[in-house]
């Protein structure tokens, strides 16, 4: 006896086949979104979508590559609407101009769909055939995963900068991975949601996920040499990096509570201070010395002042309302869906 099928069931069966094929509408749910900042990369971009294309079909879900075009000067544009007009799973937004990698990263993750994200570079140094990979150690179980460039094609002059800054934050953070700023990641959709981005805070995605709670993993990716065009960092990369970092400590740690950063330095500014004028106002007392010739009685007092100044500002932190998020606006010239 065949059992016959309701219209519901039929109907449910027709939007499964659909989503495999990926004809939703563009309000569609999306297996995987890729999210690719660019910046004057005109000449690797019809490579990078036969590349894309390439990886993600077999996998057989439903897919999704969204590019966020930097303010691009050459004709990146020109390549990104071709690419859409052939293939419409192929997404495109485009600055008024140039707002950094971070600020293209946080638009390219309010605009993906899919339940996983996943992100790389547009210069085919990234290889999109380690997608997969990404994928799997994500429905593991991890959160957050990021690649490991462990062989690099690059000149010297950034790959001892880049394992110097690698070795660092690891050390500060206690996060064992290798290569923060590898631009191949992969992420769980509400670490894309939840992680806010900007200035130069890009490359310390894995902090701000680990601080948050969320499980990081890593996995080896190939590494491609340039094919085209020049690398958009320069050395000021670096020590924009340092106080990006500073900006991540205070962000994260002690945004919450500021007194305990500020409390802390200037607690131990006016126990100093207070100590030294204390030790030199008994010997004054004993007359055993005069408090005209001994600065150090100075340096006393200017720590007890530096003490109090810092608790101040402790203070003045705690009673600021904290969780309000100011969110900088970003000028989308157009959007291609």
């Amino acid at each position: 006896m065949v059992e016959e099928q309701s219209p519901v069931s039929d109907q449910k069966k027709r939007i499964q086949r659909r989503r495999r094929s990926g004809s939703l509408r563009h309000g569609r749910h999306h297996e995987i979104s890729v999210v690719i900042p660019l910046y004057n990369e005109e000449e690797s971009l019809n490579e990078l979508a036969r590349q894309l294309k390439s990886a993600l079909t077999p996998l057989g879900v439903s897919f999704e590559v969204l590019f966020v075009d930097d303010g691009s000067t050459d004709r990146s544009f020109d390549r990104l609407k071709e690419i859409h007009r052939h293939d419409q799973r192929f997404r495109i937004i485009r600055f008024r101009r140039n707002y950094g990698k971070s600020a293209a990263l946080s638009i390219g993750f309010q605009h993906a769909r899919g339940s996983h994200i996943v992100t790389l570079d547009a210069d085919l140094q990234d290889d999109p055939s380690e997608i997969p990979k990404v994928l799997e150690m994500l429905r593991s179980g991890y959160d957050l995963v990021s690649g490991w460039k462990k062989k690099r094609h690059d000149p010297i002059s950034k790959r001892i900068p880049s394992r110097l800054f690698n070795f660092v934050v690891a050390k500060l953070t206690g996060i064992r991975i290798h290569d923060f700023n590898c631009g191949l990641k992969g992420y769980r959709r509400e670490v894309a949601r939840d992680i806010r981005v900007y200035g130069e805070l890009h490359r310390y995605i894995p902090v701000l996920a680990h601080w948050a709670g969320y499980q990081i993993g890593e996995v080896v990716v190939q590494h491609h040499p340039r094919k085209h065009g020049t690398t958009k960092f320069g050395l000021g990369r670096f020590w924009k990096g340092l106080l990006d970092f500073l900006t991540v400590l205070f962000t994260t740690r002690f945004f919450r509570r500021p007194l305990h950063l500020f409390g802390l330095w200037g607690l131990i500014a006016f126990i100093a201070g207070f100590a030294i004028d204390a030790y030199l106002s008994v010997l004054w007392l004993l007359n055993l010395t005069a408090l005209s010739n001994r600065p150090l009685f100075i340096v006393g007092f200017v720590l007890i002042i530096v003490g109090i100044q810092f608790i101040s500002i402790g203070l003045i932190g705690e009673m600021i309302t904290k969780g309000q998020q100011f969110e900088r606006e970003y000028s989308i010239k157009e959007i291609l869906k």
